[in-house]
């Protein structure tokens, strides 16, 4: 049984702790809310409008001496960067591995949990773009900008109204797949593409969970890749994915090392190979029956 806590329980915390509850190898043990918010002291199960679960929501401020009492062995953070950070620090010391859905954190704030995790030999699933779907896009995504390189690009990304950050998180690792993609005949350094060469425009309207859509556009056709969350059960599935990879895990990793995405590929390749030799044995046999 893998003990965990949660932190941040805005909507999409809400939604990770209903799927949490329901897994038969975790125990949530602990969730936690901002210092400021009114669950503190509710059982979780008010909040969920569930049945009593026994666990007593506590704040942030308190988060130390709850982690000395539960002993989680990994917790999910869905709450603002300043926050994410500072309870990256301490669930660190504690040797708590991390899996960080928080988005909106500038250069210097990712650059400091790498060294938390660094540092503190420590885990952590630094994952903005948690759901499953969103990953395959940006591969995808990486693939047509490859071989479309002279293609126009614009990203146009719609998220609910009240959605801090924009352009989104995703969207900007999306337009930087992109230029990697574009890029792949040239030696450049990752860290020298931004983001910013790609457009990217931001919807905040209503109750969007979350649409991303690259256009890659040429003179005569486009393509389109498009994804689109109908659920916040999407973040929460991607979430648990993350947690059973990172639980014995030591190191700074991002949602293509959860998927494996590299052995997803090499995979591709191979089977076309293999599906190429197939198709030239079978046509150098039918040659050989032709009659002489």
């Amino acid at each position: 049984m893998l003990n965990l806590c949660l932190i941040g329980l805005g909507r999409t915390g809400i939604e990770i702790a209903k799927v949490l509850l329901q897994q038969s190898d975790i125990q949530l043990v602990m969730a936690v809310c901002s210092s400021k918010s009114d669950k503190a002291g509710k059982d979780l199960g008010e909040i969920l409008n569930t049945r009593d679960t026994g666990i007593i929501v506590s704040r942030c401020t308190d988060l130390e001496q709850n982690l000395l009492k539960y002993k989680p062995e990994v917790a999910i953070d869905f709450s603002q960067p300043e926050a994410t950070i500072q309870n990256a620090e301490a669930l660190a010391k504690m040797r708590v591995k991390m899996v960080i859905g928080t988005t909106g954190f500038n250069e210097l704030q990712q650059k400091k949990l790498m060294n938390i995790s660094k540092n503190n030999k420590v885990g952590i699933v630094h994952a903005p773009n948690i759901t499953l779907g969103v990953n395959v896009m940006m591969v995808l995504t990486n693939l047509a900008a490859s071989i479309l390189d002279n293609y126009d690009c614009e990203i146009i990304e719609s998220h609910f109204k009240q959605k801090k950050d924009a352009p989104s998180g995703t969207a900007k690792k999306i337009a930087t797949e992109v230029l990697k993609g574009m890029s792949i005949n040239n030696d450049i350094n990752v860290h020298d593409l931004d983001y910013e060469d790609i457009p990217i425009h931001a919807v905040r309207a209503g109750g969007i969970i979350g649409r991303h859509r690259t256009i890659l556009a040429g003179k005569y056709d486009k393509v389109e890749i498009i994804h689109e969350s109908f659920s916040r059960t999407a973040f929460a599935l991607g979430a648990l994915k993350a947690v059973r990879f990172i639980h014995d895990k030591v190191g700074f990793f991002e949602m293509n090392d959860v998927l494996d995405l590299r052995h997803v590929m090499t995979t591709y390749l191979e089977r076309e190979a293999h599906f190429r030799k197939q198709r030239y044995y079978h046509m150098e046999i039918q040659e050989n029956q032709l009659p002489s």
